[in-house]
């Protein structure tokens, strides 16, 4: 069944939106959010304080389109208001692990008592600060500081042995706000 699609998404005085073509620009006080929304039939547009989304003569698929854009333009309110952040947790039992921001590289060097340090490279647009046992990942966008901290505890994975005996790692604790169990 066919009917008019019409959402609004509110936010704050303190948030600037700006839309170039398909590309919605975000601009807070913690920084500055851009993401394409591209879709034929969805119409996107700016008024004060609100963004609306439509679709005319909508179907079910149109519908679902609709939440997921209205789900990432609010995160991406959320950002640029208050930075996503995540904890990641240093675990390390059988070798004391040396983790450390080196320019644009995180790296874990003795991990389990390899000679050649473990790197991955800093996702733009996040910032990784660690404070003792903890790994804080910060970032405006939910999507990147997430690929972050995935990248972090993918980088501490262990294969050949015992997950129950062999616990060391880079574990995330806290997601956003979410606690992990």
């Amino acid at each position: 069944m066919k009917e008019d699609i019409i959402r609004e998404i509110h936010f704050d005085k303190g948030v600037h939106a700006a839309l170039a073509r398909s590309v919605l620009t975000l601009k807070g006080s913690k920084g500055e959010v851009s993401r394409d929304f591209r879709h034929p039939r969805i119409g996107i547009l700016i008024e004060a304080e609100k963004i609306i989304l439509s679709a005319m003569n909508g179907t079910k698929r149109e519908k679902t389109v609709i939440g997921a854009f209205e789900s990432h333009i609010t995160n991406m309110v959320k950002g640029v208001t208050e930075p996503f952040v995540y904890k990641l947790k240093i675990c390390s039992g059988h070798f004391p692990m040396n983790v450390a921001v080196v320019g644009q590289e995180f790296v874990v060097k003795n991990f389990l008592g390899e000679a050649v340090p473990r790197r991955t490279g800093l996702v733009k647009g996040t910032t990784v600060k660690i404070e003792g046992t903890e790994i804080l990942v910060t970032g405006c966008d939910k999507e990147l500081a997430g690929q972050m901290a995935g990248r972090i505890e993918q980088l501490c994975r262990i294969t050949n042995r015992d997950r129950r005996i062999f616990q060391d790692g880079c574990y995330m604790v806290d997601k956003a706000g979410k606690g992990v169990a």
